[in-house]
């Protein structure tokens, strides 16, 4: 088959077409046909050379495709059935598994990266990771929910536990994960402020239900919440940049106010004002992906059109490379997804 392969990191251009060995599902797993693999940022970590990660890699964990093969023990899926991946792959076999909390196993990783990923014209899955593709979406709009939505709806409704007509600071709304975020606080008829890079994308989060921009290219977060908020600040902040705004996004944060991060694409440490923290009652979470069944509670929201995954770009598999590139840019609003089939 045909697949993009990283065998050394580095920039874009370690990304190289391949001719490799058609994967082989194993009894609990399912060969998919991918039909579109949207693009994420941990894709860019992971070619850059995030630590312990074994190459030859095929890289892409969000995945929409049909099913062409299934293992021995595979009974609940057919063949044609069109289906996308919840990408955190975990053990199955420990406590915080059989809890339901596989997103903190300690073996859990997730697909393309601790697993060839959807870079390819096939991909091998759990077929416990499978779900239904929603009723009128195409295979692009599909791959283009797995991961970003999992990890906001984890963050909002999990972690800080989003109540009703809360204000919201959304960071990075032109993002895939931001603009998943926009969408779930609107189902919580949350007031939304987005900041996003430029007055274009601050457009588009408003057509998605952001009801304030901040532009944070040329302007202070916190002030222009105080602005906002007659000097209140936020009750929940989400964040993913890391320390080239997180000093602000604490600063933005109201008397009892909530930030969660999930991610750090701006560098790893940050400074707090503890001071701060304690005195005004605020909370820090931490957050990485979300669980099967947090992913089976959101996906009924697709079917009704109350969220929609936003694409930004489709490009064929040969043009991997430069589709990192416009994630590393910052170009695009929403998703990058790749088609083996163009």
């Amino acid at each position: 088959m045909k697949a993009m392969v990283v065998r050394e990191h580095g920039p874009a251009s370690v990304i190289k077409p391949a001719e490799v060995d058609n994967p082989k599902p194993g009894p609990n797993d399912v060969l998919l046909r991918v039909r579109g693999c949207a693009l994420n940022h941990l894709d860019v970590w992971t070619r850059s050379g995030i630590p312990g990660i074994k190459l030859p890699l095929i890289l892409g964990c969000d995945v929409a495709g049909e099913v062409v093969e299934r293992g021995s023990c595979v009974t609940h899926l057919k063949d044609g059935d069109a289906v996308l991946v919840s990408p955190g792959l975990s053990c199955g076999a420990c406590k915080e598994c059989y809890a339901g909390n596989e997103n903190v196993c300690r073996y859990y990783h997730i697909l393309g990266s601790g697993r060839d990923g959807g870079y390819a014209e096939l991909v091998s899955v759990p077929a416990v990771n499978c779900f239904a593709v929603p009723k009128g979406m195409n295979f692009h709009q599909a791959a283009s929910i797995p991961l970003v939505f999992i990890t906001a709806w984890h963050m909002l409704v999990t972690r800080v536990r989003l109540k009703m007509n809360e204000t919201v600071l959304v960071v990075g709304g032109g993002s895939g994960v931001g603009t998943a975020a926009i969408q779930i606080a609107k189902l919580f008829h949350c007031r939304v402020i987005a900041t996003v890079g430029t007055e274009d994308k601050g457009k588009l989060a408003q057509e998605l239900g952001a009801d304030e921009i901040i532009i944070h290219s040329r302007q202070n977060i916190a002030e222009e919440v105080k602005k906002m908020t007659n000097k209140s600040g936020v009750e929940v902040v989400f964040e993913h940049v890391g320390p080239a705004v997180f000093g602000d996004c604490l600063a933005a944060l109201a008397t009892n106010g909530r930030l969660v991060t999930c991610g750090a694409t701006t560098g790893a440490k940050a400074e707090i004002d503890i001071t701060r923290l304690f005195m005004k009652h605020q909370a820090v979470y931490g957050s990485i992906m979300g669980t099967k069944r947090e992913f089976a509670d959101l996906l009924p929201f697709f079917a009704t059109g109350q969220l929609k995954p936003v694409v930004d770009t489709v490009l064929p598999l040969a043009e991997a490379p430069r589709a990192h590139e416009i994630l590393e840019a910052r170009k695009q609003f929403g998703k990058v997804v790749l088609d083996p089939a163009m």
